[in-house]
């Protein structure tokens, strides 16, 4: 099982399949790398090297009491990208991931990577504030802390509903089954809970209206207008105004995991951005 060390010594483990130009992806705050099959399978099979890896504290890399900052796990990535001596990489940034793709960018710099796709992305800022009066109140999020304190199986399993947008098919959104929900879940579980709460409190309290428009690689904004995890309003156009020359690419109907419930649409697009050659 290939890992890389972090600064601090902690064991990253990561999985990096195919040849051609490279993708490295970023997990959903409570998944790891292995939320991405369909993704890889799909690129690897259209020429492309696809690098994934489980955030610190989830799956099978160390799950430490600290760095669950956006530093720190930006610092994670280049310490996985440095390690792999890639350069022309593109970028996935999914939910958290988002903003780690973005602070490793106003980090670290863009010597390394050619492109950025932000994907359901919970940047730039979810709480409220003067200039963001729409979005969430942070004390009326502590009984969702209490539920996953007290029961987490009982918690994921009732969020992998919303994840999806809902059990049941639309014209729009092809819903989930019981069983992904559950894949979904149990993946979930192998995150550490004191990581995972540190995460969502991370993600739900960075601000990144300042760092956004200093992102100066081309980025491809893909949201889906039913997704209530990364509230569309609050995130996808407020993104990808925010980064300059970004294309904004809606799905219509879909929830917070498109990158299941619209894997070929999502995969199609991936390819095609990648495609476009370096910048």
């Amino acid at each position: 099982m290939p890992t890389v060390s972090a600064k601090d010594g902690t064991q990253i483990h990561y999985s990096d399949a195919g040849s051609g130009p490279p993708v490295v992806f970023l997990n959903v705050a409570m998944l790891d790398s292995r939320m991405w099959h369909r993704q890889v399978d799909a690129l690897v099979e259209r020429g492309l090297r696809c690098v994934t890896y489980d955030r610190r504290g989830c799956g099978r890399s160390d799950h430490p009491a600290q760095g669950y900052d956006y530093d720190t796990l930006a610092d994670d990535l280049a310490a996985l990208l440095d390690h792999l001596e890639l350069t022309g990489v593109t970028l996935v940034g999914y939910a958290v991931g988002g903003g780690e793709a973005v602070r490793y960018l106003t980090r670290h710099g863009a010597h390394r990577v050619d492109r950025l796709v932000l994907a359901a992305s919970a940047t730039p800022v979810l709480h409220r504030t003067e200039g963001n009066p729409d979005g969430l109140v942070l004390e009326e999020l502590e009984p969702m802390f209490a539920a996953m304190r007290a029961d987490l199986p009982g918690f994921l399993e009732q969020l992998s509903v919303p994840f999806f947008g809902g059990p049941a098919a639309t014209e729009q959104n092809p819903g989930s089954s019981a069983e992904l929900r559950s894949w979904v879940a149990r993946l979930a579980m192998d995150t550490a809970p004191h990581a995972a709460e540190a995460l969502y409190r991370m993600l739900l309290g960075e601000d990144f209206r300042a760092e956004l428009p200093l992102v100066g690689v081309p980025t491809l904004v893909v949201h889906g207008d039913a997704d209530v995890g990364s509230p569309f309003g609050l995130c996808g156009p407020p993104t990808a105004a925010l980064v300059p020359g970004s294309s904004l690419s809606v799905y219509e109907g879909a929830a917070h995991g498109l990158f299941a419930t619209h894997a070929e649409r999502f995969n199609d697009d991936l390819v095609d951005f990648v495609g476009r050659g370096p910048r």
